[in-house]
């Protein structure tokens, strides 16, 4: 890890401390233990047993996109790869955004597929899950608010990730109905940039036929995913599967602490609070955590340090299981991937 990576993680995990202690005073450190000790451990289990569930039927969306693009990786092996992609997004800072070129490498030496391949099949995996969380904020809401007014605080969230959802979505129709002009220009702005750098290996004409030839080979991967249905569909289908694991393992940790939580109110709730994973902090480390506990508090009635509690729990089996799981995995897959290069260097 070079020295800038090393200053963003370190500023980015000194970030996550901050708003841990931020909220520990808030809702009282004392009482989040006081909760976290008397849970029950079989209903704890159950919540670690359903995020790997959703880690399962997340993991088979990569295998699904994959094999759109004609990359076919065993299901069993497409887990660990998705466990370690998660791992690279939950370390990184800004989540997906920092961990996706990570992971994109991980998924081209793991398949031998190129690495824009890797970015486009789980960059859409990533973007595909967005599709099912929007009807589950919109069911969520529709009926939450047919049975209680809506505060000010839950329609400032649903209003700005409604936002926030139509703008990305903006931009990426933009960038593909361009996507030629994008293909055509951008590496002649590029290469150049990187040739004054100085290195032997950046050669300004080379780098702009390649960078051309991976971005016209990166749109059209998009373009084979968007167009079959049939597993596009499938995927869609994993991912709602997916977000109902979530929060199945959200009721399941609320359950630990004796209390039940409505399922329409989760519905809405992890979509909208996995929007603080855009913070510059690892994977959102802190900032989703406080972001549940301010959407729980108005809308479950639950004192706040069970709340936390649960949160922790629930976060515990969707952050730190995978980060656990995936980082044995992309040191495994690391060390097979470097003795493949090694060899196909010699030839």
């Amino acid at each position: 890890m070079d020295e800038r990576n090393r200053r963003a993680l370190l500023l980015g995990a000194f970030g996550a401390i901050a708003v841990f202690a931020v909220l520990f005073f808030a809702v009282g450190a004392r009482n989040v233990v006081d909760s976290l000790l008397s849970a029950d451990p079989a209903l704890v289990a159950a919540t670690f047993a359903l995020a790997l569930c959703w880690l399962a039927a997340w993991s088979l969306m990569l295998r699904t996109v994959l094999a759109a693009l004609g990359v076919d990786v065993p299901a069993g092996k497409s887990f660990f790869v998705y466990a370690g992609a998660v791992f690279a997004n939950n370390v990184t800072p800004f989540g997906q955004a920092g961990g996706e070129p990570v992971a994109a490498l991980l998924i081209s030496k793991v398949s031998d597929a190129r690495y824009e391949t890797g970015l486009v099949s789980i960059a859409s995996v990533d973007v595909l899950n967005v599709v099912p969380s929007i009807s589950l904020i919109f069911v969520g809401v529709g009926y939450y608010a047919s049975t209680t007014a809506l505060g000010e605080r839950l329609e400032t969230a649903v209003g700005s990730a409604v936002a926030l959802i139509v703008g990305i979505v903006v931009v990426m129709v933009v960038l593909w109905r361009r996507r030629d002009a994008i293909v055509e220009r951008l590496p002649a702005v590029v290469a150049p940039r990187l040739g004054r750098l100085g290195l032997d290996r950046f050669n300004p004409e080379t780098l702009e036929a390649d960078l051309a030839d991976r971005l016209g080979r990166f749109f059209a991967n998009i373009e084979r995913v968007a167009t079959d249905r049939w597993r596009l569909a499938a995927v869609v289908g994993l991912s709602l599967c997916g977000w109902l694991f979530q929060t199945a393992a959200l009721m399941a940790a609320f359950a630990a602490l004796g209390h039940s939580v409505p399922p329409y109110i989760l519905l809405f709730v992890i979509p909208l609070a996995n929007l603080a994973g855009a913070a510059p902090l690892p994977g959102g480390l802190g900032g989703i955590e406080a972001a549940f506990v301010t959407l729980l508090v108005p809308t479950t009635g639950i004192e706040a340090p069970v709340i936390t509690a649960a949160v922790l729990i629930f976060r515990g089996a969707i952050y730190w299981m995978p980060v656990l799981i995936g980082g044995v995995s992309v040191s495994a897959f690391g060390v097979t991937a470097l003795r493949t290069g090694e060899s196909e260097d010699e030839r």
